[in-house]
């Protein structure tokens, strides 16, 4: 079950990944690739050339755990590539999972406690 800790930070590898990879594999791409650290806690997703597969790794404090969806029919919807990693939100990893496209996506004005005034 994918169910990571409070405000964990999500990392989107914008290159296509070879979905043989493993444990070892994905996290030499983080470290090589994404210039990331592979023990920080934080989530890293791959897509496949075709976006039909996904693998997302992560440390959970006492070993990595690699998370594997393949999709019956349909593609992931990706950002465009500006970089080689992209930073998404937790909720924004979810939509991609289930297939929404959070950037198309209309967002409404929340209350936020930055928006209060507290004398």
């Amino acid at each position: 079950m994918l169910n990571p800790h409070g405000n964990v930070r999500v990392w989107l590898c914008t290159t296509a990944t070879d979905m043989r990879k493993s444990y070892n594999g994905l996290s030499a791409m983080v470290k090589r690739d994404l210039g990331a650290n592979p023990l920080s806690g934080e989530m890293f997703v791959f897509v496949n050339r075709k976006k039909t597969q996904m693998k997302i790794l992560y440390f959970d404090g006492d070993g990595y755990a690699v998370w594997c969806k393949r999709l019956e029919q349909g593609t992931f919807v990706t950002p465009d590539a500006t970089s080689i990693k992209k930073p998404m939100s937790y909720g924004e990893l979810q939509c991609l999972l289930y297939g929404i496209d959070w950037q198309n996506a209309k967002r409404f004005k929340r209350f936020s406690l930055s928006d209060s005034k507290v004398a």
